[in-house]
């Protein structure tokens, strides 16, 4: 017998149909649905198929009549064989059909990284997911994989996910790394070889600092920056102030490709290759806001707390910060340690921009928070006239 249950999912009406749609039953189930669908105000319709298991010519009738009737009609869930279906008969050029999502368990996996926007675990040894906090991420998946896509495109070693796939009620990317470990991972396992896995860091981040992409190809990072800068303006001296956003504005507009969230998680090893992932923080602009983005990994947020670079990056934090400093040093081809310390004076003052106006927007009456916000200040105060000039590039 067919199955028909509505429901409302996000404030979005749905029907879900399991079993068979034939030319035996598809009188009766349209009648259901009408039943199911009268005095609901025109709107949003989605028709959820995960459970159908085979729709004939009578029954794609019946979705032709729906949609006349409900214009803003949208199919998920459809299997391999029923989407095969109205891929051969044209539906997919007149509806908007998604795919069933296979479901996968990450229970027992080992978990690589996390953040805000969610969880890698390893699957296998030959496979990564992402798990995405958002259980509405499809968006956000879509625009991770053209910006994947795009960096491949531009020469710059990535992991391109091959599947979304269902966790629990949240969705995940598929990544293929065989027997991969992150950088992080390999230095907590040899912290001998740091100079060699700092090579292979700032190597890989030149190559994606050396790519380019069209003006307004990428988010704007230096844009993003100074939204950030003109939030402080309540909690900084005037003359700080108006200096801070000075120096974000003379950074002079460029494409350079950057990662905006370049730490060792984010940074598999496989076969000697290091490969990016976490492509969705990827953006363009100077390289100074990048390594702004490494400073507050390795350094800005664990000031504090030393044990947050052990409990993120999975390193000792004395560790963190001669790994900063050594990958600074080869970026720059430098060991004069006046240079060097400018250098860190500009990535410091962006990284102290970022912790500031991120600790007032999302915990500003903490113990930890307060603590935060008056460091990251006070760092701000000090390091602003110390600096003049921002650009890297």
């Amino acid at each position: 017998m067919m199955q028909l249950t509505k429901s409302r999912i996000d404030n979005k009406l749905t029907l879900c149909l399991g079993g068979r749609l034939d030319s035996g039953n598809a009188a009766e189930v349209e009648n259901r649905i009408q039943a199911e669908l009268a005095g609901e105000p025109k709107g949003p319709l989605v028709l959820d198929l995960e459970e159908l298991s085979y729709v004939s010519s009578a029954g794609l009738r019946v979705f032709l009549r729906l949609r006349k009737a409900w214009p803003e009609l949208r199919i998920i869930g459809a299997s391999s064989e029923v989407y095969e279906i109205f891929d051969l008969t044209g539906f997919v050029e007149i509806l908007p059909i998604e795919r069933a999502y296979r479901r996968v368990s990450v229970e027992g996996c080992e978990v690589i990284g996390s953040g805000a926007n969610g969880e890698v675990y390893r699957l296998n040894p030959d496979t990564v997911i992402k798990v995405y906090a958002d259980p509405n991420a499809l968006p956000e998946i879509r625009r991770e994989r053209e910006l994947a896509r795009k960096a491949f495109v531009l020469g710059i070693p990535t992991a391109i996910p091959y599947a979304v796939v269902r966790v629990g009620e949240r969705f995940g990317s598929v990544f293929e790394l065989l027997k991969a470990k992150s950088l992080s991972e390999l230095i907590a396992e040899d912290p001998t070889q740091l100079a060699h896995f700092v090579e292979m860091y700032t190597e890989l981040l030149k190559t994606i600092h050396a790519a380019t992409g069209d003006p307004g190809e990428m988010p704007d990072r230096k844009a993003a920056a100074l939204e950030r800068a003109e939030r402080l303006q309540e909690v900084l001296p005037p003359e700080t102030y108006a200096r801070l956003l000075e120096l974000i504005r003379a950074v002079p507009e460029n494409n350079h490709v950057l990662h905006g969230d370049y730490h060792t998680k984010n940074i598999l090893v496989q076969n000697g290759e290091a490969l990016l992932i976490d492509m969705d923080t990827l953006c363009q602009g100077d390289p100074v806001f990048e390594f702004g983005a490494i400073y507050l990994a390795f350094l800005g947020f664990p000031q504090l707390d030393h044990g947050v670079t052990q409990r993120f990056l999975g390193i000792p934090y004395e560790t963190g910060v001669r790994f900063w400093r050594l990958a600074l040093s080869r970026y720059f081809g430098t060991e004069d340690g006046a240079a060097l310390q400018e250098l860190e004076n500009r990535a410091a003052l962006l990284a102290n921009v970022r912790l500031l106006e991120r600790t007032l927007r999302r915990d500003p009456h903490s113990a930890e928070g307060k603590a935060m916000i008056e460091r990251s200040r006070a760092n701000l105060i000090e390091l602003v006239p110390k600096v003049q000039k921002l650009q890297m590039a």
